[in-house]
């Protein structure tokens, strides 16, 4: 085996690339009837670009630069082509899966019903269903309409309105997206808007909404924490320190990696099990995988937290 091309194709590290299985025409080279293979790639600076292949018996390999496609908010973990290359899909520590239209660059659906990165996804052959998996520990199927608008897209919609003053009907919808749709009937039968949602207690669930389950009456609890998480990390800038370098996203239980650098425990363990024994911050070698708990960085957030919810 042997290299055939070597390419700087990111400022940052590359983190996926997938090549279409179908060659395309370009405009330009119609003429000599070259076919070229598509093929993205993704990295750590938020980015994905698109690339034009081109094999030629006298030319070589040549790599050309097509786009750059935008919409991410964070690394980009993941990226695959539709079995037509018509369609590329993609997911990031942002938490969001995004499809776009290869011939134009624009975004055709934005799902957003994962509540950790998505490290993974996945087009079905010659059919348009859609896999994709996350750190949240659930892998979803997707079957693409890209003539109705998506729930994801909903969903999306709605987060954007101060959860306050959500009706009962963005209640629902997040519920549908949280996986908590048979909770619909009881929370409306109940008034529950935003504001409700928010003041949801342990006991409440148990007296009011009569939820008898303690691993469910836990679950929705839990959703409405990460919620609450999200509001504060919109409204109120989180001190990077308090973020971890790999997600981007407020640290839980902040672990200290052999560069001396904190990280979530479970994305450095994830970085570990991939068999990565680099620095994420440096990239150079890690002379020992142990990972030291930093409770003086948990205590500091945990009193941060603390502060932002009683504002």
């Amino acid at each position: 085996m042997r290299c055939l091309y070597n390419e700087k194709a990111h400022d940052l590290g590359v983190t996926c690339c997938d090549i279409s299985s179908n060659p395309v025409s370009v405009l330009s080279d119609i003429e000599n009837g070259f076919k070229y293979f598509q093929m993205a790639s993704c990295g750590q600076d938020n980015q994905i670009k698109l690339w034009l292949i081109l094999f030629a018996d006298f030319l070589g390999v040549e790599l050309k630069y097509k786009c750059t496609l935008n919409g991410h908010s964070a690394p980009v973990l993941a990226c695959a082509f539709s079995y037509d290359g018509q369609m590329l899909v993609s997911g990031s520590v942002d938490k969001c899966v995004i499809i776009y239209e290869t011939s134009t660059g624009n975004t055709l659906r934005t799902l957003s019903q994962h509540t950790r990165y998505v490290t993974t996804c996945a087009f079905a052959p010659h059919s348009h269903l859609l896999a994709t998996g996350s750190m949240d520990k659930t892998v979803h199927i997707w079957q693409l309409d890209l003539k109705q608008p998506s729930a994801g897209n909903i969903v999306e919609t709605e987060s954007k309105v101060a959860v306050e003053d959500w009706s009962e009907d963005d209640v629902s919808a997040w519920l549908c997206a949280q996986d908590l749709a048979d909770f619909v009937g009881l929370f409306k039968m109940n008034n529950i808007d935003g504001k409700e949602l928010l003041n949801l207690t342990k006991e409440g669930l148990a007296n009011e909404l009569k939820i008898e389950s303690l691993g469910l009456r836990s679950k929705i609890l839990q959703k409405i924490e990460e919620l609450r998480m999200t509001m504060i990390s919109v409204s109120v800038p989180v001190p990077d320190e308090f973020l971890c370098p790999i997600t981007r996203e407020l640290m839980k239980d902040p672990v200290i990696a052999a560069d001396g650098y904190s990280y979530e425990r479970e994305a450095m363990e994830h970085w570990i099990s991939n068999k990565r024994r680099s620095s994420p911050m440096t990239n150079l070698p890690l002379h020992s995988l142990m990972l030291t708990p930093n409770r003086t960085l948990k205590m500091a957030i945990t009193r941060w937290l603390e502060t932002q919810q009683k504002c």
